[in-house]
């Protein structure tokens, strides 16, 4: 009788046991995100099913024969003086001439006094993020350094209500200075360490987006920096990290090599806060180059084309010459810039991109739509939401519902900026969207 006893006990352990088991992902699945990425790593990965490590390679490509493409990023033309530009189409044995009457605007180069071998702007100060909140946080830092004090949480209550949104754009963090603050902002792409130099010495932290691996489980995810020291000695520039905790003070160190392979992940793009009296000493700073949208993009282009010119299968300087192209098609009107665009973001695909990419970029979509691959874009969309936080980036849903529109299904569309405006309902685009 003993014995019978004993066995059952065993047996109902074991079967509690069971039962915990397979319900124990469930019941941390419905934590709180905040609180679930507390725990071990090591304990995650036994509940977790493991994500794809990249997004999907565009299909009826062999990316396992696939040769690099070419494309040709020549200079723009004059107003009087047309001329062609050479881009590859998707096929490698096909290049298509594109005409073009864009005018570029004479640039003379901006002569810069020498720059100190080291320097470090004093009186700014680190704010640990919260969860999902280096965007806002960094944005407080910089404001405060201006002497403009607004809390990170206030800020993300603006640009992100949804806590688990894992994205806030650096046009987002500029809208919000020029609408909310006294202050000025501008964001630009196609930055350089010298450039980060220059402001740097004239007194301006610079926030700079640009890729971090904390560790190969959590995987690739962007980020946010305020940098504010260079050090040429060191090799060297110091920022404020918001990701790092308060027991350091955030003050974190990149390698000028480091900080220049992290920062091609998001095409050099980086924002200026600064007060309204000093924007004539901003743009002095920037330069003819940048101030310019249409010869800003074309730098960018060339600087992504020389990046592959060198490392052909970089998939981040594929994507950048992807997003320049994409934005060189929208201020031109010139279709074949869409045409390669979309050329330069396969290759990406088939060398391989990290399956966040798309929470913080999102020029690919713009590209394909313009070329009319609809399915591309849901594909890609589908491949977003297997994961929770790009369930929750309200631009992936914008994006589904004009690729829904064009492919002709208006009610599901609907329901796609409807979905957007339920994760962000300051989220202006999918309102306007819907409206229409």
């Amino acid at each position: 009788m003993l014995k019978k006893r004993v066995f059952w006990l065993v047996a109902l352990v074991i079967g509690l046991g069971a039962v915990g088991w397979m319900a124990l992902p469930i019941l941390t699945n419905a934590l709180p995100s905040d609180i679930r990425q507390r725990l071990p790593h090591e304990f995650l990965a036994l509940l977790q099913t493991p994500l794809p490590t990249a997004l999907p390679a565009p299909e009826g490509v062999d990316a396992t024969a696939a040769t690099p493409i070419q494309i040709n990023i020549p200079v723009l033309p004059t107003a009087t003086a047309a001329s062609t530009l050479l881009l590859a189409n998707t096929s490698a044995a096909m290049v298509t001439a594109v005409s073009t009457n864009t005018p570029t605007p004479t640039l003379t180069p901006t002569p810069f006094p020498p720059l100190p071998t080291a320097f470090h702007i004093q009186g700014i100060s680190n704010i640990p993020q919260k969860f999902n909140n280096c965007g806002p946080a960094n944005l407080s830092v910089t404001l405060a350094f201006h002497g403009y004090e607004a809390a990170q949480l206030d800020i993300a209550a603006s640009l992100k209500p949804n806590n688990d949104d894992r994205n806030v754009s650096p046009h987002e963090l500029v809208a919000y200075v020029n609408k909310q603050t006294p202050l000025h902002a501008a964001v630009y792409s196609g930055g350089s360490l010298d450039l980060l130099k220059r402001f740097i010495a004239a007194g301006f932290p610079v926030i700079v987006e640009k890729g971090l691996l904390p560790n190969e489980w959590e995987g690739w995810m962007g980020h946010y920096l305020t940098i504010y020291g260079y050090d040429d000695a060191a090799q060297e520039f110091t920022s404020m990290d918001t990701y790092l905790g308060p027991w350091d003070g955030g003050v974190h160190t990149d390698s000028y090599a480091e900080m220049a392979e992290d920062w091609s992940h998001f095409n050099y793009v980086f924002v200026i806060v600064y007060p309204a009296e000093r924007e004539t000493a901003v743009h002095t700073l920037l330069g003819p180059q940048l101030t310019n949208p249409l010869t800003m993009w074309q730098q960018a282009a060339r600087t992504a084309q020389s990046e592959i010119n060198a490392q052909s299968d970089n998939a981040f300087a594929w994507f950048n010459l992807g997003t320049s192209l994409t934005h060189l098609g929208q201020l031109t009107g010139e279709s074949e810039f869409y045409v390669n665009a979309a050329a330069a973001f396969d290759q990406a695909r088939i060398i391989g991109l990290p399956r966040r990419m798309l929470w913080y970029q999102f020029e690919m979509y713009e590209a394909y739509l313009e070329n009319g691959r609809y399915q591309d874009v849901l594909t890609l969309i589908n491949a977003t939401e297997i994961s929770e936080g790009g369930r929750n980036v309200e631009e992936t849903y914008l994006y589904q519902g004009y690729a829904l529109l064009a492919a002709g299904k208006p009610t599901e569309a609907a329901a796609a900026f409807q979905h957007a405006l339920e994760l962000n309902p300051n989220f202006t685009p999918a309102q306007k969207a819907l409206d229409n």
